[in-house]
């Protein structure tokens, strides 16, 4: 039975690991370091966007798309409802 992957899932497999380093460096920043809440905060903040951006080249296959011009909306749609929830969730927080 042919699924069409002949290939063996390698980008998955380096998506996943990278994944969990950055959750790993994640934690240990905010749990063993002894920087201010600002500066942990800000780490956090740029390893979750850079894991976000790795996983949609990495498990997404943005880059495989024949229609890019649709693939370009999408990813700004799934900005602004990701932006949309995280400051939303931030001002609730601190009202």
């Amino acid at each position: 039975m042919e699924h069409g992957h002949t290939k063996y899932p390698i980008g998955h497999i380096i998506g996943f690991l990278l994944s969990l380093a950055m959750t790993i460096l994640a934690a240990i920043v905010a749990l063993r370091s002894g920087l201010p809440k600002p500066a942990i905060m800000s780490i956090i903040g740029v390893l979750a966007f850079m894991q976000a951006g790795m996983q949609l080249f990495m498990f997404m296959h943005i880059k495989e798309s024949d229609n890019s011009a649709v693939q370009i909306g999408n990813i700004i749609y799934s900005i602004i409802i990701a932006l949309t929830i995280v400051l939303g969730s931030i001002w609730v927080m601190h009202n």
